[in-house]
C-alpha cells in the first residue's frame, strides 16, 4: 500500500500561514494607527518605536494564532477552511509549533517592554485572554465572541499606550470603538461559515442559529459601533478629538456598514454575511485612517 504524504510547502509559507500573517498585519496596522494618534505631532514620532511596535506586535499576534491552532488542531482538521493548515495537514508538528509560539511570545514581550512596560503588559493580557479564555470557549458558548472582543479590541488602544506610556480616556475610547466593532464583524463570519464551524462544534452566533434575532443583534451592535466612533467629536475624550468633516466621513462609513447589516437581516443569506464581513474590515481600516489624517490636518 502506497504511503500518502502531506503536501509540502516552504517553511516561509507555513510560517506565514500558522501566524496568520494577513490578520497579524491588520492588527499591527491598527496598533500603528493608535500610536500616531497618541503622539503630539508628526515630527515627534519615533521610527525606532514604530519599528519595535510593528515587530513586537506581529510576534504577539503570531504567537496567539499559533497557540490557538495547537489547541484546535483536531477541530481544524474537520473544517474545509482550515484542514490544510500546517498542523492538521501534519506539515508541522505540535512540538515545533509550540517552540515557534514560545519564541515569538518571549521575543514580542521583550521588544514591547522596550517600548514601555504597560505596552508589554497589555500585550501579555491579550495573548492570555485569546489563548486561555476565548479559544476553549468557542466550543462551549456563544459568549466566546464577547470574551474574544477584549483581546481583539486591545491593539488600537495599545498604540496610544505605546506613544504616551499611560492608559486614559483616550485609549479607553479607542478600545471601546474596536470592542463594539468585533461583534458584527465576527457574527458575520460566524454566519457565512456556519456549516463549517458546525462540523467542529464552534458556537459563534449569539442565538446559535442563523435567525432574525442574530441578524437584529448584528444591526444593533453596528449601530453601537457607529456611536462609539463619533464620541471624540463631543470634546470629552481628552486629547483624542474628531473634527466635524471627519465625523461626517465616519458616519458615512458607518451608514455603509449599517446598510449591509440591514441587507443581511432582509435576505438572511451567507453571501450577504460575507459582504458585511468585508465591509466591516474596510470600515475599521478606513476609520483609523480618517482618525489619523484628521489629527495631522487640523
Amino acid at each position: 500500500m502506497e504511503t500518502v504524504h502531506p503536501p509540502k510547502k516552504s517553511f516561509y509559507k507555513d510560517f506565514v500561514e500558522i501566524t496568520k500573517a494577513r490578520l497579524a498585519i491588520s492588527v499591527v496596522f491598527s496598533t500603528i494607527a493608535g500610536y500616531l494618534l497618541g503622539i503630539d505631532s508628526w515630527f515627534s514620532h519615533n521610527w525606532e518605536i514604530l519599528l519595535l511596535l510593528a515587530i513586537g506586535g506581529y510576534c504577539m499576534v503570531g504567537a496567539s494564532n499559533i497557540f490557538n491552532q495547537i489547541i484546535e488542531k483536531d477541530l481544524d482538521a474537520l473544517m474545509d477552511r482550515t484542514k490544510n493548515r500546517p498542523l492538521p495537514s501534519e506539515r508541522m508538528s505540535k512540538q515545533t509549533a509550540f517552540i515557534f509560539g514560545g519564541i515569538l511570545t518571549l521575543l514580542g514581550l521583550v521588544i514591547l517592554y522596550n517600548v514601555n512596560p504597560k505596552t508589554a503588559m497589555f500585550s501579555a493580557i491579550s495573548i492570555f485572554m485569546y489563548v486561555s479564555l476565548y479559544t476553549p470557549l468557542k466550543t462551549m458558548t456563544p459568549l466566546s465572541v464577547f470574551v474574544g472582543a477584549f483581546p481583539g479590541a486591545i491593539p488600537f488602544m495599545l498604540g496610544w499606550v505605546a506613544a504616551t506610556g499611560h492608559f486614559g480616556i483616550e485609549a479607553g475610547t479607542l478600545f471601546i470603538i474596536q470592542f463594539f466593532w468585533q461583534f458584527p464583524h465576527f457574527w458575520a463570519i460566524g454566519w457565512f461559515l456556519y456549516d463549517d464551524y458546525k462540523k467542529a462544534g464552534f458556537f459563534m452566533l449569539p442565538t446559535g442559529e442563523k435567525d432574525k434575532k442574530t441578524a437584529l443583534q448584528i444591526i444593533l451592535y453596528t449601530f453601537w459601533t457607529i456611536l462609539a466612533s463619533v464620541i471624540p467629536a463631543f470634546g470629552f475624550t481628552g486629547h483624542l478629538y474628531l473634527s466635524i468633516p471627519a465625523v461626517i466621513i465616519v458616519v458615512a462609513l458607518g451608514i455603509w456598514m449599517l446598510f449591509y447589516a440591514f441587507k443581511l437581516h432582509q435576505v438572511m443569506e451567507a453571501k450577504a454575511a460575507r459582504k458585511l464581513m468585508l465591509v466591516s474590515v474596510s470600515y475599521i481600516s478606513l476609520l483609523q485612517i480618517v482618525y489619523v489624517v484628521d489629527k495631522f490636518l487640523r
